[in-house]
């Protein structure tokens, strides 16, 4: 389906805050600067995004988790299991992170520190956002035999600390915070996978 040209505007001003909350940050973000690097016309934003910067803010953090939940998808097809898929998915987002020269990071996570105790909207956007990786990768380990509380509980584990190790990796300028996190990840999902094999 064709978008018209509202709905064009819309999204690239979306994809505008979010590459620039990646790099400045949500509170370093002016309207301005969206406008700006969108190349929308002024008053767009406000046409499109009527509660205005907090309503932005809540499109960018959406379009972040559907971005980083493809991601997921794609990890997952073309694995052989959650493990697998897992290294997969932190493997692409250590290449996202490195090729950026460490500059692009999780914006969920930038919104969720700087505006989780400001904004009920945003910080509810943030919990959606991180609950929509959490419930596939959960499915994922269902699927190699975890039980669901089991499979709900380290799928949670594996998201937070994928998220650390961006972080981490942004602040050393390197890989290997996100390497060790997908070796890591990867052993646990297996071990969980083996302890559920012996209690069926």
């Amino acid at each position: 389906m064709t978008m018209s040209k509202g709905d064009l505007t819309k999204a690239r001003l979306a994809e505008s805050m979010l590459e620039l909350i990646q790099t400045s940050g949500y509170s370093g973000t002016g309207l301005n600067a969206v406008i700006d690097h969108a190349a929308a016309p002024k008053g767009s934003i406000y046409f499109h995004f009527p509660d205005g910067k907090e309503g932005l803010g809540v499109a960018a953090v959406d379009l972040a988790a559907a971005q980083f939940g493809t991601l997921i998808a794609e990890a997952a097809e073309s694995a052989r299991g959650a493990a697998q898929a897992a290294r997969a998915a932190i493997e692409a987002l250590t290449s996202i992170v490195s090729r950026s020269d460490y500059r692009l990071g999780c914006p969920v996570s930038v919104v969720t520190l700087e505006m989780g105790a400001e904004s009920e909207r945003l910080r509810h956007a943030c919990a959606s956002a991180f609950d929509s990786w959490i419930v596939p990768t959960a499915a994922l380990l269902e699927a190699d035999g975890i039980d669901a509380e089991g499979a709900r509980s380290l799928a949670t584990v594996i998201v937070a600390t994928i998220e650390g190790a961006v972080i981490v990796s942004r602040a050393m300028r390197s890989p290997q915070p996100l390497e060790s996190a997908a070796d890591v990840v990867a052993d646990l999902i297996e071990q969980r996978i083996r302890t559920a094999a012996v209690q069926r």
